[in-house]
């Protein structure tokens, strides 16, 4: 009877799914509420930048208001957590607008959490470290909602590639990636915050971050220095070097600076091409950096045309 219980639980997680902004009826209501009685919503993991695209927004709400509500839920003081809708928010700030349309819903915490994470998720230009962070809240609202105790997360997280448990399979179809990916960017939380924040700004790789992330946290402090003193970013056969080197107890701030120190191999080969294959190509009076230039704009208009291609 009692798994049972728990289907009847996970099935709910539909309706919390399907089109949360746009959903009517049930326990919500749509209002005009004051952007002082807003308050954002706790742990919130997706920064609000005043950047380019705030600007369109605040110019778009100048001219035609905000046109899609935003998702709140009421709170035991009389405020209301925003659950979905802090960009616009704040681009009313922004834009001097008092006051905002907003969808009011009772949701517990489980539910909102999802709903949060979701409707983010949606963005673009995410970055690791909020992906990793929104990514563990959901899967932890998930168990919960299922009965399953959150200490599984734990204990799943540090072996990837095991056998993972059904709140990982959710997590990952909704974001359309694989549990093992899921997985790999809820390492990024046991990050320190300064090594999170150079996979963010791309001065340390994905991969290696993910094998760095077993590190101990003085360990990762002198992976810290060593990036900052060097000057260079770990190779993935670094940083399972590194992990290897702390598993056996014998890693060392002196060997930590030594491996991301050593000269990395090349990732590619050299191509060479023949004369008689680019004689098929070229006039006979072309010289060799000629052809060489030719080559390159090539390789440029085929590089744009598949990012074109992958953006569709």
């Amino acid at each position: 009877m009692k798994s049972s219980g728990k289907n009847i639980e996970l099935a709910s997680f539909d309706s919390i799914f399907s089109t949360e902004e746009t959903r009517q009826g049930g326990n919500q209501r749509i209002q005009q509420l004051p952007l002082s009685e807003l308050v954002p919503f706790k742990d919130h993991p997706f920064r609000v930048v005043d950047d380019d695209r705030m600007k369109e927004t605040v110019e778009s709400i100048r001219e035609y208001g905000v046109l899609v509500p935003i998702i709140v839920r009421p709170m035991d003081d009389g405020s209301y957590e925003i659950v979905s809708g802090h960009r616009r928010k704040r681009a009313c700030e922004l834009a001097e607008v008092e006051e905002i349309p907003a969808i009011v819903r009772d949701l517990d915490d489980d539910e909102a959490t999802i709903i949060m994470v979701d409707s983010n998720l949606q963005r673009e230009n995410i970055l690791p470290s909020e992906r990793a962070k929104a990514y563990q809240m959901k899967l932890e609202a998930i168990r919960r909602r299922a009965g399953r105790p959150v200490k599984e997360q734990a204990e799943n997280s540090s072996q990837i590639g095991t056998h993972l448990p059904r709140a990982d399979e959710i997590v990952a179809q909704d974001a359309g990636t694989s549990r093992n990916q899921v997985q790999r960017f809820i390492r990024l939380n046991e990050l320190s915050e300064p090594l999170r924040d150079k996979v963010d700004n791309g001065e340390l790789g994905f991969t290696p971050a993910v094998e760095l992330s077993f590190l101990k946290p003085q360990e990762q402090e002198w992976v810290e220095r060593a990036l900052d003193e060097t000057q260079q970013t770990p190779s993935l056969s670094q940083a399972q070097r590194i992990k290897q080197e702390s598993k056996e107890g014998t890693l060392t701030e002196d060997t930590v600076h030594k491996i991301i120190s050593e000269e990395k191999k090349p990732l590619y080969n050299s191509v060479t091409l023949s004369h008689d294959t680019l004689k098929k190509y070229f006039p006979k009076s072309y010289t060799a950096k000629q052809m060489e230039n030719v080559i390159i704009r090539l390789l440029d208009s085929w590089l744009k045309k598949r990012q074109q291609a992958q953006e569709r």
